[in-house]
């Protein structure tokens, strides 16, 4: 199974990039693992946040194919322990699922066509985080999925 990551612009804080990476290169021993970066929007001060999200959606959608398993990074979404999300990651790779696409949206989060095509919402927490730094919580935590699923010390429960 591939798992895609899509963050929408780039970040500006070199402590996220280099964790980031980090995490990148020990998920890629476990996963064929992609990272796509949606380039930040130009001349946007004078655009609505509804046509911010939807020239988002637009680059987002691009990089899907309509197999996809299409997960969203949202705050109302679904909320599992690691260890849960260890087991729904396994799973998806059991039944055959080919790609899942992660997707962390920008400021403004996603448009309806973005939240359209989802399969599922998925909440790293009930509160709310910046674009930014959630990309670090989360390629930590689907590091921490496979080497729960591998059995792998690094998860303590």
């Amino acid at each position: 199974m591939k798992i895609k990551l899509i963050f929408t612009g780039k970040s500006s804080f070199k402590y996220i990039i280099e964790g980031v990476d980090i995490y990148e290169k020990r998920i890629k021993h476990f996963t064929d693992f992609e990272i796509i970066t949606i380039p930040d929007l130009k001349n946007t001060k004078n655009l609505k946040a509804e046509q911010i999200k939807q020239k988002e959606a637009e680059l987002i959608l691009k990089n899907i194919t309509k197999n996809d398993f299409l997960i969203l990074l949202d705050e109302k979404g679904k909320e599992f322990s690691s260890i849960e999300f260890s087991e729904f990651i396994e799973q998806k790779n059991n039944i055959g699922i080919k790609q899942v696409c992660f997707v962390i949206g920008g400021a403004y989060g996603f448009s309806n066509d973005v939240y359209n095509r989802s399969n599922l919402l998925l909440s790293l927490s009930k509160m709310t985080y910046s674009h930014q730094i959630i990309r670090l919580f989360f390629v930590e935590q689907l590091y921490r999925a496979f080497t729960i699923i591998n059995r792998i010390p690094y998860h303590n429960e």
